[in-house]
This record gives structure tokens, sequence and C-alpha cells, in this order.
């Protein structure tokens, strides 16, 4: 009977609900190392004209930048804005393309990620900064050498034709030492500036986040580099300040560089520190936008030909 039973049993239909499979989650693939490179280029592209119009400032007599700027193409025409832009794009497909790479690479030494303490951020940006102030310095030479070029005499210009062309002519007529001048401060600013410029965005937009206030898109990464911006021109302003105060000073003046700076704090107070905070912060605010706004695309764009999007 009992067998019977278990016959009849196991010719009844059994529906046995599927289990359904989940795939283990696809793990992404590392960003190209030259993507940040890239869009700091186009940013360097598209504000050059006022990067351009800073140095000519610094190095005539002009003292209002509409007035730079007509004299500009009222000499050279429009494309007189652009003189130098091969220097530019040297400097930012060497620094920035270091950089970049560098602050990836220290915050997987360290552990870090975009969600890591502020100060955990700060340390992988400072170490990025260091390596890439020292393998972009021969970089931010020609830069600086090709946008002054022309507010210079005639008899006085240097008249690269093109960044390489500058560096083959620095090379042969002033030795490969000349490539690592003014390296110190250059690495010490470029500490600062990706300390608090790429740590803080990350920060920022990482909060934005998580507190809901705004989703992974545009409008976050506008808000989160207006942020990072800010506070970058906060950080670099003292060492910007004490930089000029003590190249410029002359005579019995440069004898005590900390000197001048108890001076300085003493009839002016410690806010000296940040004097010319507005023009810095207007000149690095749209700069620093349009990197990470081009940069948060571009990474898109590589998520889209991968179809991970």
């Amino acid at each position: 009977m009992s067998k019977t039973i278990e016959q009849a049993t196991a010719a009844l239909p059994v529906n046995v609900a599927e289990t359904p499979v989940v795939a283990a989650p696809k793990k992404k693939k590392p960003y190209p190392f030259w993507l940040g490179g890239v869009a700091a280029t186009i940013a360097a592209s598209i504000t050059h004209p006022l990067d351009l119009t800073k140095v000519r400032l610094q190095a005539t007599g002009d003292k209002r930048m509409l007035q730079s700027i007509a004299k500009t193409v009222r000499t050279a025409g429009v494309l007189g804005l652009f003189d130098g832009i091969s220097g530019t794009w040297l400097r930012q497909m060497t620094y920035s393309v270091c950089r970049f790479w560098a602050y990836d690479e220290s915050k997987k030494l360290i552990g870090a990620t975009e969600k890591s303490p502020a100060w955990k951020l700060a340390l992988a940006g400072s170490m990025a900064g260091g390596i890439a102030g020292f393998v972009g310095n021969p970089g931010e030479i020609i830069m600086v050498r090709m946008q002054g070029d022309f507010a210079k005499p005639p008899e006085k210009r240097l008249n690269y034709r093109h960044a390489l062309d500058g560096l083959y002519r620095m090379v042969r007529d002033e030795g490969w030492s000349s490539l690592m001048r003014g390296v110190g401060p250059n690495v010490f600013r470029a500490v600062l500036m990706n300390a608090s410029q790429l740590a803080s965005y990350d920060f920022f937009k990482a909060e934005l986040i998580r507190r809901k206030w705004l989703e992974d898109n545009i409008y976050c990464h506008t808000v989160a580099s207006f942020a990072a911006g800010t506070v970058a021109t906060t950080v670099c302003s003292p060492a910007d300040v004490l930089k000029s105060r003590i190249m410029s000073a002359s005579g019995s003046e440069s004898k005590s560089a900390l000197q001048m700076i108890r001076t300085s704090m003493k009839t002016e107070g410690p806010m000296f520190m940040f004097k010319g905070w507005v023009p810095a912060w207007m000149r690095l605010q749209p700069t620093t936008i349009l990197i990470f706004v081009t940069f948060e695309q571009l990474k898109r764009l590589v998520d889209w030909t991968r179809g991970d999007l």
C-alpha cells in the first residue's frame, strides 16, 4: 500500500520555484590614466585668454584686464589671445596627467576612496602634487615664457615657435639644469593645490550624494567643483602672497624673508596673507569647474563606449 502511494506521489507534477541566479557584479575597469590630463587641457584651452592676460598684466604697465585684452586683439588679432597655447598644452599634458594619475595611485597606496575622511584624501592629494609639481616643472617654465614673451620688447623676446622648440632651445642654450628652475616653489604650490582641489572635490561630491542633496550628475559635479575651487583658492592664498612679497622685495628688504613676514603680520595683521583673494578666486573658479565637469563627462563617455551605462 505504501509503495503504491509513493509511486502515485512520484507521478504528481512538482512545481519547484526556480531560484533566480544573481550574476556577480561586473568589476568596473579603471579609467585611462590620461583622462584627467585631457580634461585639464580642454579647460585650460578655454580659459587660456584669461591666463594669458593675467601674465601680461604682471609683465606690463596695463592696469585693467579689459584694456590688456583689447591691446592684444588690436596688435595681434583675436588669435593673439591664444599666443603660447602649445606651452599650456605641454604643461597640462605633463603636470595634470601626472597629478590625476598619482592621485588615484596614492589613494590606492593609503587605502583611500572618495568616501574617506577629508584628511586622508588631502594626504593623497599632497603626494600627487609633489610628484606632479616635479614632473611638470619644465612645462610650467615654457608656458610662462611663451605667455609673457609678446609683452617684452622685440629685442628681448625668445620667439619660441612652439613648446617643443622652447624645450630644445632651453636645453641647448641654458643646459639641462634650466628645466628644474624654480622647482621648489612649484612643488610646494602643487602640493597645496592638489591637497585642497582634488581632495575637496571628492569630499564634497561624496557628501552631496550621501546626504541625498544631489544625485551623481552634472549639477552635483558643478556644486562640488565650485566648493573645491573656493577651498583651493583659500589654501593657496598665503603661499601666493608670501611668494609675491619675497620675490618683489629688493635691497635691505630682501635680506630676511622671516623679518618681512613678521613686519607684515605686525602692521597688517594675519589677514594680509589673503590679499588678492577675490581676483585669485575669479581666475581659479572657472578653471576648476571646467576641469571636473569635463572630467566627469569624459568618464561617462568611456562608460558609454564600454557599455557600462
